[in-house]
């Protein structure tokens, strides 16, 4: 006997998947994005409590001790994580949502007389084990607990066309005899093939490739809502699916690549390489001081952030800079590239954490045009976003992708650790410019020091 009836239980579903149709809409936007992930975690626990109160649940005591556990880890981890380190978190969220919707289908498949229903699961097991292996190379790849350049070797197409004609062979054989057995193969299969999708991915692209898997999940999810009866399942993996899928082309677009481009690009050189080799050609170099000067006597400076700015945890004193520079009469905005920070949205949280204004931060759409207007472009741990050989050079890892037109600026001033190159591993011609000027250092101590010096004028 249930504590509900079946329309009570309708009701609250309905009300769990509005919640997470305003929490996508609230996360659309950094000034709303706090208030959007707050609804949608209100929004699973209502699912969550409504799963408890409709349905017969045998070994409760093992149930809870699970999300006791679950919640023990989990909770931790999303505290102490670093905002630099917020790519490899969803990573290792996407694989883990994989991953349980594989084994949840595996535990239904003895159940399932249903020869559809078997496709449901057959499709859960393999999509969810490739997000699954897939989400673990991605996280090593940011993490750099592996190469992130592409990892390639002889065969591999072939090895790679062969997993694919197996996974369809034995997930038929699944669908027509019902065999656990083989479903285990289909789930090794899948493994397979996620380690083997990713691999050849470099690490320029891999938060692309998360977003890719993420989409994966979504989908897995929502096959195995399918599995278990249950819409709410159904709903909240397709909406995950098709935001994925969403993001995942808005960030190959904004990168000027194809998706097809960034997973199999490796096979043809065109993946990113990842090269940390740095370069002995001269620059014009500078010292904090020299820079306050251009800073604190401009009319217009553009800030352009970059991972170095997030990985020194710089944010706070880029925005007191910026204040203070304000306090002078100097007009000051902050440039974000769709990628900026490794994925969309990652560099306004940064900043917005900094209280930065929203009305500060400027889409590369809105901002490029102000460039040409702009006495100094202030670029703090940026390089492939800001590389003009994305416009210039056919055949570069990143030509095609839109960039912030830093170059256009009367002054460039870059404050970088060392002259190694981006992500893309190539060189960054801006920096070798009649107008370019590097600060080297930590990101964090140099803008401490520009902003010393600034206050001292």
């Amino acid at each position: 006997m249930t504590l509900i009836a079946p329309t009570w239980t309708a009701l609250l579903y309905l009300v769990s998947a509005v919640c997470f149709i305003l929490a996508l809409k609230g996360l659309s936007s950094p000034k709303h994005a706090r208030r959007g992930n707050l609804v949608g975690a209100f929004g699973a626990l209502i699912a969550l409590v409504t799963v408890f109160l409709s349905s017969r649940l045998e070994n409760l005591p093992w149930i809870l001790a699970a999300m006791v556990l679950g919640t023990a880890i989990a909770a931790p981890v999303a505290r102490r994580v670093k905002m630099t380190q917020m790519p490899q978190l969803v990573a290792m969220f996407n694989g883990v949502g994989g991953g349980a919707a594989a084994l949840v289908a595996l535990l239904e498949l003895p159940h399932a007389e249903d020869g559809w229903l078997r496709v449901a699961i057959v499709f859960t097991l393999l999509v969810g084990a490739i997000s699954f292996a897939g989400s673990g190379v991605t996280f090593a790849k940011l993490q750099e607990l592996m190469t992130t350049r592409p990892v390639v070797f002889l065969g591999l197409p072939v090895l790679m066309g062969a997993v694919l004609v197996a996974a369809v062979g034995t997930a038929a054989l699944v669908v027509a005899t019902g065999s656990v057995g083989l479903a285990v193969v289909v789930l090794a299969v899948g493994l397979v093939a996620g380690l083997l999708l990713v691999l050849p991915v470099g690490g320029a692209d891999v938060p692309i490739v998360i977003s890719l898997l993420n989409a994966f999940t979504g989908l897995a999810v929502a096959a195995s809502g399918l599995v278990l009866g249950n819409v709410l399942l159904v709903v909240a993996g397709t909406l995950v699916g098709a935001s994925g899928t969403i993001l995942t082309r808005l960030m190959a677009a904004a990168m000027g690549r194809s998706v097809s481009g960034i997973m199999f690009g490796a096979f043809k050189g065109g993946s990113t390489a990842g090269s940390t080799v740095a370069s002995e050609r001269p620059v014009r170099s500078s010292n904090p001081e020299d820079v306050a000067v251009l800073l604190g006597y401009a009319q217009r400076v553009i800030i352009v952030p970059g991972y170095g700015l997030a990985v020194a945890q710089g944010q706070h004193t880029a925005a007191e800079l910026a204040q203070t520079l304000e306090s002078r009469g100097v007009d000051v905005e902050f440039a974000i590239h769709p990628v900026a920070g490794r994925m969309p949205g990652h560099m306004n949280v940064l900043l917005a954490e900094a209280n930065v204004p929203y009305e500060s931060l400027k889409e590369m759409s809105e901002v490029n045009g102000d460039f040409k207007q702009a006495d100094v472009a202030l670029v703090v741990g940026a390089n492939d976003v800001v590389n003009p050989a994305a416009k210039t050079t056919p055949g570069s890892p990143i030509y095609g992708m839109p960039i912030l037109e830093a170059g256009d600026a009367r002054q460039v001033v870059f404050l970088k650790r060392s002259m190694r190159p981006g992500f893309a591993g190539i060189e960054n011609e801006l920096l070798y410019e009649p107008q370019t000027t590097l600060l080297f250092g930590d990101a964090k101590e140099s803008l401490a020091k520009v902003l010393s010096a600034v206050k001292a004028l």
